[in-house]
């Protein structure tokens, strides 16, 4: 049931927003060139990776700048179309296409990167029995205050150091609490609330 609502929905959000995207699309490449996306890997399980898609938020893409989360050290590479874009949660819009692969569901965990899988397997294995989501539990009561720690970090290792030790484990205490009650009416009722959330800000 999970697997055909996240489908049903993902082509009609897929319809819906096109016009969206392709509008997001044309000012990314206008305001700050190619890629206009920015392909990531990310786990599905702790054995399985997939590539996550968003659209391009930051100035500089290489891959030795791009490792763990982006706290405070990264905000200068952030565009002004892309700060527009993570405040209204804009650039995750093409996920939809992750959850139309199956990669992802609409709610679940945040996919994490491999170096956290790594570093917490016992906890990330628990974690992702439930398909990672473009929103979820834990996105919805902990990722604002999630960008508050790591915003004033000023180094990588300082970032490293924060999300580590204060987020991951308060995430991963949501994410079991919704690998327990997962149904399809709970997925509804954190769409809404998600939705609710955006539409404030």
């Amino acid at each position: 049931m999970k697997r055909l609502f996240d489908l049903i929905l993902g082509l009609f959000v897929l319809v819906v927003t096109a016009p969206i995207m392709l509008v997001i699309a044309l000012r990314i490449y206008q305001q700050d060139g190619a890629p206009i996306f920015y392909v990531a890997e990310r786990m599905k399980t702790p054995d399985q990776p997939f590539n996550l898609i968003k659209f391009r938020t930051m100035s500089n893409v290489s891959a030795d700048l791009n490792t763990g989360v982006t706290g405070g050290d990264k905000a200068d590479r952030i565009t002004p179309i892309g700060r527009t874009l993570r405040r209204y949660r804009l650039d995750e819009l093409p996920q939809v296409l992750n959850v139309l692969r199956g990669d992802m569901s609409f709610v679940g965990p945040r996919p994490p990167l491999r170096q956290y899988t790594d570093a917490f397997p016992d906890l990330y294995r628990q974690v992702l029995m439930s398909r990672p989501g473009i929103t979820g539990l834990a996105t919805l009561h902990f990722h604002r205050h999630e960008e508050r720690l790591i915003a004033s970090a000023k180094t990588p290792e300082e970032t490293e150091a924060i999300y580590t030790t204060r987020c991951v484990p308060r995430k991963a205490t949501l994410d079991l609490i919704y690998n327990k009650h997962a149904s399809v009416c709970f997925d509804i009722a954190i769409l809404w609330q998600t939705l609710r959330a955006v539409l404030k800000r």
